[in-house]
């Protein structure tokens, strides 16, 4: 009987957009929603650069979650092109996300906030990491909040140990709004493999480097061949400076070793396959303000 009730609805489809602060838990949360890790995480900010969609398929129901680069001041051409991508977020929403943390800056970032706040659209405020809090530190949050942005429902959650994440899919179940697949029903993200590769490269760049090496550096993916036993990818890295080319390097070669064990690791587990990955570092400078190299690198549209 439930099956055949549950034919009968209607079915729901819609973007469900996710923005806040870096270092918020943005990521984390869509890999917990759409249950496969799609968006790269690493303690630093400024992790996630591009858009990714991350799709949840239910028999009636078609979810699009969209993880964006957190909010900045941009300071190079780069960093202009991902608040783009923050920008047609908020345009193309069905529902918005807005997500904070216990340790997050009350007042930052004035100009989103305004927009979300004129917002007429279904709107979620996430205050994450209530395992690093205090019950009465949330209660505050969640009054501050309340006051800043009456039209919201707020949740505190904790994405990193998947505290209230069932209540997160209630409420965006019941705000979808009716409509037809955006994607095939198979679809699990609009990115390619190539792309989650080069993502995953540069997350161990993040997770191995400090300083200013995880900023200044781009992953391409040059060559990728699937074999019947074994897919072989050939990949760059560039970086700005010589500098910075020794240091990815390492002594002897070690540092950028340790950047390919990891990687191939983590890249035979996401495509269930042995792989052979061969890693070259080059420099092009000052590739995070040159538009030409900015739309290779895809980030100009």
């Amino acid at each position: 009987m439930q099956a055949k009730i549950n034919r009968m609805e209607k079915h729901k489809s819609g973007f469900i957009n996710i923005i806040g602060n870096p270092n918020v838990g943005k990521s984390t949360l869509m890999n917990n929603l759409i249950g496969e890790k799609l968006s790269i995480v690493s303690p630093k900010a400024q992790t996630t650069r591009h858009r990714i969609f991350g799709i949840i398929n239910g028999e009636n129901y078609q979810m699009v979650i969209s993880d964006t680069p957190g909010i900045i001041n941009p300071y190079y051409s780069l960093h202009k092109y991902m608040m783009k991508f923050v920008e047609t977020a908020l345009q193309d929403a069905d529902i918005i996300i807005y997500m904070t943390d216990t340790e997050a800056s009350l007042e930052k970032d004035p100009f989103y906030l305004e927009k979300i706040t004129q917002t007429k659209l279904p709107l979620l405020l996430l205050i994450n990491k209530i395992d690093l809090s205090n019950q009465a530190k949330i209660d505050q949050l969640v009054e501050h909040w309340h006051s800043k942005l009456p039209n919201a429902s707020i949740l505190p959650i904790s994405a990193k140990y998947n505290v209230n994440i069932d209540l997160i899919m209630k409420f965006l179940l019941h705000h979808l709004p009716e409509g037809e697949p955006y994607f095939p029903k198979d679809q699990l993200s609009d990115k390619t493999m190539r792309f989650f590769v080069s993502e995953i490269i540069r997350e161990k760049i993040f997770l191995l480097y400090r300083k200013e090496i995880p900023y200044c550096t781009e992953v391409v993916i040059d060559s990728y061949k699937e074999l019947d036993d074994r897919t072989e990818i050939d990949a760059t890295i560039y970086c700005e400076r010589e500098s910075q080319k020794r240091i990815l390097i390492g002594h002897k070669g070690e540092a950028l070793k340790q950047v390919g064990i990891e990687a191939r690791k983590d890249i035979e587990a996401f495509i269930d396959q042995h792989v052979y990955l061969k890693l070259h570092v080059k420099v092009d400078p000052d590739w995070r303000n040159n538009e030409n190299r900015l739309r290779r690198y895809g980030y100009v549209q």
